[in-house]
């Protein structure tokens, strides 16, 4: 578990001299610190040392993990940044402070409704398929704009940027240079893109916030949500 508090010190240290590097601010770049199949005592260590934004991929696992957690530490915050189901909407909306991956009309729909009856508006990501891959989730560029507008305006929606996950095997700064292109025009100012491998190149194409799990927490485990239960 002291390791997790070291890896964090180094990662901090990393977007800190990107940022520096490219000119923007200290505080500039949230630290989104991607928890996913990791048990809640990694979450703990890090939440001890001083780490507050996590992300998880998949509801049940963040409902198994994080309750206990936000009961000792009610100032984190959890984004959602997996594919969200819209059978899974009610328990994200209840469970999760940031929705990252709205990636299609029927889920938006879904979300306007349930933040309406519940009265929490969250703040939400437009994800964007920059790759246009057929295999991922995200609304792909050419239809951005369209998609963008009409979250924000028929359906209300908390659009506060955009996230994207680039092609494994392409060159990430031109997806990032992208999904900053999409975001300036539509007037956002969030950008959550940048991984473990490539969030120091995301921060030069001005990431705001950036996804980071492995340089944190190790190589992925098995499930959490088996052990958990």
């Amino acid at each position: 578990m002291d390791q997790i508090g070291a890896n964090l010190a180094a990662v901090r240290a990393r977007i800190e001299a990107a940022a520096r590097a490219a000119g923007r601010p200290a505080g500039a770049v949230s630290l989104v610190a991607v928890s996913k199949t990791h048990p809640a005592a990694s979450v703990r260590a890090a939440l001890q040392a001083g780490q507050r934004v996590f992300g998880e991929n998949r509801v049940q696992e963040a409902i198994a993990k994080f309750p206990g957690l936000r009961r000792d530490f009610p100032d984190l915050t959890l984004h959602l940044i997996g594919p969200l189901q819209t059978n899974k909407v009610k328990e994200a909306v209840a469970h999760c402070d940031v929705i990252e991956t709205v990636d299609r009309p029927r889920l938006a729909e879904a979300l306007a409704r349930e933040m309406e009856k519940s009265g929490r508006h969250l703040p939400c990501f437009i994800e964007v398929n920059t790759g246009e891959e057929p295999q991922k989730a995200g609304v792909l560029p050419a239809a951005a704009d369209a998609f963008i507008a009409d979250c924000r305006g028929r359906l209300g929606l908390r659009v506060i940027g955009l996230m994207c996950i680039p092609p494994e095997h392409e060159e990430p700064a031109l997806h990032f240079a992208l999904l900053r292109e999409i975001t300036k025009r539509n007037g956002l100012d969030q950008l959550s893109m940048g991984m473990s491998a490539d969030f120091e190149t995301a921060i030069r194409f001005g990431a705001t916030h950036v996804r980071v799990g492995t340089a944190i927490f190790g190589a992925r485990r098995v499930p959490a949500v088996a052990a958990a239960k």
